[in-house]
């Protein structure tokens, strides 16, 4: 049975990890590292790191670069950018690493990306596109059959 105090100190840090998650999500074209977004909410970035793995399944700076990697995939799909003007409009300051990160989310590099998906979502409604195009994490891309060793 957990107690009382314990159990409010939980429900205050979901409230402040959805404070950290929210101004990722805000400010993802901004440059943010951990040590900032936990001092925005009085936390050390080691236990912010934990507790927001805990709750949300990733750490604070995956789930900035998911974010980052969604704005990309849309600027992509628009076409009238290059993926180096793109890179930097998300918020990221190195290509390679841009480029890494985007090909292992989205499973193609971006110029591939943005060659074959400037024309894939004409006329389908933009609520719709951005479910169908959120990235796969290589986590939720599990094979149906678990692999024995």
């Amino acid at each position: 049975m957990t107690s009382a105090p314990n159990h409010t100190q939980k429900l205050t840090d979901l409230a402040l990890l959805r404070r950290v998650r929210d101004r990722i999500d805000r400010e993802h074209a901004q440059p943010l590292n951990v040590e900032e977004l936990a001092r925005g909410v009085n936390m050390s970035a080691g236990h912010l790191s934990r507790e927001f793995k805990r709750a949300y399944g990733e750490s604070p700076y995956s789930y900035l670069m998911t974010r980052r990697i969604e704005r990309a995939m849309a600027l992509l799909r628009r076409g009238d950018m290059s993926v180096t003007d793109v890179c930097f409009q998300v918020g990221c300051s190195s290509l390679g690493t841009f480029s890494t990160r985007f090909t292992e989310l989205v499973g193609v590099p971006p110029s591939i990306y943005r060659r074959e998906a400037a024309n894939a979502s004409a006329g389908v409604p933009s609520c719709v596109e951005k479910q169908v195009t959120r990235p796969i994490r290589n986590r939720e891309a599990r094979t149906a059959y678990p692999q024995l060793a």
